[in-house]
């Protein structure tokens, strides 16, 4: 598969909204190398904003933007968007009912090598208790670009988690994308993988690919929208297999996981159900490929769990 840069579809995608849309801004608190917005400000300088490492000031920032009647797309290392400015973003942009759409960038082992300090697995499960946010996690560039566009057209918050470095392009330019729909990647009968986000829709479909050399016919659903779910996909997927497996690049707690797991108990689903992720660490220095071996996000973790619900 063909493989691209995040940033580069993220970057890419504004300095085509701005060339339509005067309203658009972008944020930066000194991250502009690595979120890969040096391009739109070398376009757009009167509408780029380099706050400094102020995160906080960040979203505080933004948000006044965004009552000027400005779009703002703010990014930062997701961390750093959730942890640290969680505050300013839950009340000067979400509870004041404004525009912020809030970037989250190396998410989860993607941050490899800043390690534990910088390796969010949390998050996610911070942002769900957000009233009203909309919660993304795009798969590819693709849908990157898409989620980019779908966030300015609508009024509202929007967190989007990415990673920012080159991951494999999983749908054909023009697929539509909408906050709360699913895709299905692949149809099974046996087993549903329910995968959030580039890393863990892809070892699912190596998962899947595994159990299906030992007769095991497995579905993979990319969630995309975390909040809202698209509990109509998930439901069905639960229905048709009888066992579902989450899949996500954070803590099994707060985020994917326990929202299918509320889904599928307030449904009655009476067939098999795990999780996997991250279970209650820290992150680490490493590799990504180390660290999604070491915190058991491999196809290979995917697959013994779904191995063990269809034994059980």
């Amino acid at each position: 598969m063909e493989s691209k840069e995040m940033r580069a579809a993220y970057a890419e995608t504004l300095v085509e909204l701005a060339g339509k849309d005067p309203n658009i801004v972008v944020l930066e608190a000194d991250l502009m190398r690595a979120t890969g917005t040096d391009v739109f400000r070398k376009v757009y300088p009167d509408r780029f904003f380099n706050v400094g490492i102020a995160e906080a000031n960040l979203v505080g920032v933004a948000a006044g933007l965004s009552a000027a009647g400005k779009t703002p797309f703010a990014a930062t290392f997701a961390c750093f968007a959730s942890r640290r400015a969680f505050d300013q973003f839950f009340l000067s942009a979400n509870y004041a009912r404004l525009n912020v759409k809030l970037v989250g960038t190396d998410p989860g082992v993607t941050a490899a090598y800043n390690g534990g300090t910088h390796m969010p697995f949390e998050d996610l499960a911070l942002m769900r208790t957000i009233p009203g946010l909309r919660i993304v996690e795009p798969s590819d560039p693709v849908s990157c670009a898409a989620f980019v566009r779908e966030a300015a057209g609508l009024y509202g918050c929007v967190y989007l988690r990415m990673p920012r470095k080159a991951v494999p392009t999983l749908y054909p330019e023009g697929e539509r994308f909408e906050f709360g729909k699913a895709k299905l990647l692949r149809e099974g009968r046996d087993v549903c993988f329910v995968a959030l986000g580039s890393l863990m829709v892809n070892e699912s479909m190596m998962a899947a690919k595994v159990l299906a050399a030992e007769g095991v016919e497995a579905s993979v659903l990319d969630v995309l929208s975390l909040k809202p779910l698209d509990a109509e996909a998930v439901l069905g997927q639960a229905r048709r297999t009888g066992a579902v497996v989450s899949a996500e690049n954070h803590q099994i707690a707060g985020a994917l996981g326990s929202a299918v797991a509320e889904l599928l108990a307030e449904a009655r689903f009476g067939g098999g159900f795990a999780r996997v992720g991250i279970r209650d660490e820290f992150g680490e220095v490493g590799t990504q490929d180390y660290l999604a071996e070491r915190f058991g996000l491999t196809a290979g973790h995917l697959a013994a769990a779904a191995r063990s619900l269809l034994s059980a």
